[in-house]
């Protein structure tokens, strides 16, 4: 089984981050799902964006990076929006990640991938943070570099649709996700 570190998105580590690592867990993952923004929690995206901004992407890493003291060097690195990008950003220092599962968003330059490292991507079709263009550019890079990636987009879903907190929330693309993301983590 995975060591899975879990990042959260914009809004901090709320129950959809919790309800994920239990799901996690009860597969017999090991799961740690770092605090970023030190207990506090946006009550909506915009509020997510202002608390990110007021906190700073350096401290938002330092933190993530901190977080990852003690953890096997082969730890898998997941994440939910923001979370991606905090993957992206953790990547060049860890070489030896055993697969990346990005959740509503991508992170990372294809020059911090190694070759063959298993990413799976879960997307909304339409989704307006992580629009089609970027996403395909993404995945070029990531191929070019050598990343095996399998993406899985969901038709009427938008962003954070597996989070049952937020509006986009779309049951059938969560349990689908699940049901992937799962199977991923379980073969790494």
């Amino acid at each position: 089984m995975a060591y899975v570190v879990l990042f959260h998105s914009v809004y901090g580590l709320r129950p959809a981050v919790i309800d994920a690592a239990e799901r996690m867990r009860a597969a017999g993952h090991t799961v740690s799902t770092p605090d970023l923004y030190a207990g506090q929690v946006a009550g909506t995206i915009d509020e997510g964006f202002a608390l990110s901004e007021q906190i700073g992407w350096d401290t938002i890493i330092g933190r993530a990076r901190d977080a990852m003291r003690g953890c096997p060097d082969d730890a898998a690195l997941s994440g939910f929006s923001m979370g991606t990008g905090v993957v992206g950003g953790l990547l060049p220092e860890r070489p030896d990640t055993a697969g990346v599962l990005l959740l509503d968003g991508v992170g990372g330059e294809p020059d911090a991938i190694r070759a063959g490292l298993p990413i799976q991507l879960h997307i909304a079709d339409s989704d307006e943070y992580f629009p089609a263009t970027r996403i395909t550019r993404w995945c070029a890079g990531m191929a070019a570099a050598g990343a095996s990636v399998t993406v899985y987009s969901y038709p009427d879903a938008g962003h954070l649709y597996s989070d049952a907190g937020t509006a986009a929330y779309n049951k059938a693309a969560a349990d689908l996700t699940w049901q992937r993301s799962l199977a991923f983590l379980g073969d790494l």
